[in-house]
């Protein structure tokens, strides 16, 4: 899939398609709500936008509302037919259906406003249309403008994440303006199986493209995400490839991740050792502030050999300590030589992916707080003229979310919080990705401005959403049980109202479909069965040679 469609230019459309699909009955429950009756033969559907005319300060505008509810009703508005004055075929007339036995719809719709071009986002208009007023189908072209929290004017890059929902497949098609979530942060929420790493891989592939060559990071539990090195292949040349710009793919395997110790602090070291005590956290701490300030390169036997020189002839608690940080350091994971060179991890135009399926949740934990650390205080320093190792804006999204930014305590909770909450101005965006939104620290879910919401069966993690997403309404949450994979609300920073929205497919390959278990259960089976019987002949010519002597 090559097509890439292209963005609106401006806003200047109509507001109204040519279908007329009700007429105005009533005001609704809530205050900006109001009731219309369509044709059963309309098909109205929640989450559908419509729109209605109106006059605002002696202007005529067209007013966006939303489908909340549809519901089949018999026969004619019940308020009309209760007046003796309204002919019963004057209503059917102006309802565009038959008169006599017909069934209809009955349609609440919640306002979202008029677009105030001057403000760029929707206005309320204070009045509900009038009784009788005709609502048509918002055009596609609108929508695709005026949803958007976008300046079309601009050479701000977006993203193409997908289609409306409720339209045709490819009519309306859905952009996210990539500053904007890149700068006030991205939440992916949805259930196992119902597509979070497919739509992460679909933001990813179109931060990757030539109008925005990002510098991006992502951490990967599960080794879901090397096959975007396919966008580096000619087939999506169209795609990804301007001119000598082709995106890099940078894939670090278990094998070559390393943390490099002088990145740790004193918290990442205690955290790692074994129960010391109060002596061995003092003796450490005097010992760690030392060494980092004589040498950015400092192995196990530095950080020993400086305990024992500072554990004044009682070398008790000294090698207690070095038996701790053996056994936690003296592995593979660990490097002495502190990482200076960040442009080799971090680049613009390049997504590296860091590979973590073979470490423990700690070590997880671990690497994620050290690394964040040091690209963050990188940004920093280069935001302030103090050091150019990252003078360009950085976004990272983070796998099994709630992993690296619990609801509780982890190494890396800390540092997530501090970029989610400050990294705006240092242009330091983050991306959330999880199944489990109700295990996500609070804070950190709020924080993430712009949210993908997917397919939630969960009672608790749909709690969660509506307790820290203020951008999706109720309205738009209820539809959350209902998605199936593939389909998502879209709200937030990056959008004007929320969207429902039908993810557009990848052009790379994905790389997390779910295993077939009864294929690789009967090819296992065979491999075992094949296996067993290698090598055995029958030992038997004929059946005359059987000894059949009692056992």
């Amino acid at each position: 899939m090559n097509d890439v469609p292209e963005p609106p230019t401006g806003r200047e459309m109509d507001a109204a398609s040519e279908t007329v699909v009700g007429t105005v009955a009533e005001p609704g429950e809530r205050a900006d709500e109001f009731v219309f009756v369509a044709p059963d033969a309309v098909d109205v559907r929640t989450g559908e936008f419509v729109v209605y005319e109106t006059t605002v300060e002696g202007d005529s505008c067209d007013v966006l509302a939303r489908v909340t509810n549809a519901e089949q009703e018999r026969g004619l508005p019940g308020e009309f037919l209760a007046d003796p004055g309204v002919e019963s075929e004057a209503v059917a007339d102006a309802l565009g259906v038959p008169s006599g036995d017909i069934e209809i719809d009955r349609v609440s719709a919640r306002v979202v406003g008029y677009f105030d071009t001057e403000m760029e986002t929707f206005a309320n208009p204070r009045s509900l249309p009038d009784p009788g007023s005709r609502v048509s189908l918002a055009s596609d072209e609108f929508l695709e403008a005026v949803l958007p929290s976008a300046d079309w004017e601009s050479e701000s890059a977006t993203a193409h994440v997908g289609w409306l929902l409720n339209r045709e497949t490819k009519a309306a098609n859905v952009f996210m303006p990539i500053d904007a979530f890149a700068a006030t942060h991205l939440a992916v929420l949805a259930s196992t199986g119902s597509g979070k790493s497919y739509t992460a891989s679909v933001v990813i592939e179109e931060m990757l493209r030539p109008q925005s060559r990002a510098a991006m990071c992502v951490f990967d539990p599960h080794g879901e995400y090397d096959t975007l090195d396919g966008m580096r292949k000619d087939e999506h040349a169209s795609v990804f490839q301007d001119g000598a710009y082709t995106p890099e793919v940078n894939v670090v395997t278990p094998d070559e991740i390393t943390v490099a110790i002088p990145d740790l602090n004193y918290g990442d070291l205690l955290a790692l050792l074994d129960e010391p005590s109060e002596r061995m956290k003092e003796l450490l701490d005097r010992a760690w502030r030392d060494l980092q300030k004589e040498s950015n390169e400092i192995g196990v036997r530095d950080i020993i050999s400086k305990c024992e020189a500072l554990d004044e002839g009682d070398h008790g608690t000294a090698s207690a300590l070095a038996w701790r940080l053996n056994r936690a350091l003296n592995r593979d994971l660990f490097a002495s030589a502190a990482r200076n060179d960040l442009t080799d991890l971090v680049a613009p135009g390049q997504v590296t992916v860091l590979q973590l399926n073979r470490l423990s949740e700690d070590d997880q934990q671990m690497l994620a707080a050290a690394l964040l650390r040091k690209l963050y205080e990188a940004r920093k320093d280069a935001m302030r003229g103090d050091g150019d190792d990252l003078d360009f804006p950085l976004f990272t999204l983070l796998e099994e979310g709630h992993r690296f930014a619990p609801d509780g305590s982890a190494r890396s909770l800390p540092i997530l919080r501090t970029i989610l909450s400050e990294g705006r101005k240092f242009g330091f965006g983050v991306g959330i990705i999880s199944q489990r939104p109700s295990k996500l620290d609070a804070d950190v879910l709020s924080q993430c401005g712009t949210q993908i919401i997917m397919q939630i069966q969960n009672p608790n993690d749909q709690q969660a959403i509506r307790q820290s997403v203020e951008s999706a309404g109720e309205d738009v949450l209820d539809e959350l049980p209902g998605l199936t994979p593939g389909q998502a609300v879209i709200a937030g920073d990056a959008m004007n109202t929320p969207v429902l929205t039908r993810i557009r497919e990848r052009h790379t390959n994905h790389g997390a479909e779910s295993l077939d278990a009864t294929s690789e259960w009967r090819d296992s089976w065979e491999s075992w069965h094949e296996e067993q019987n290698r090598g055995v002949v029958d030992p038997y010519e004929s059946d005359k040679e059987v000894d059949e002597t009692p056992l």
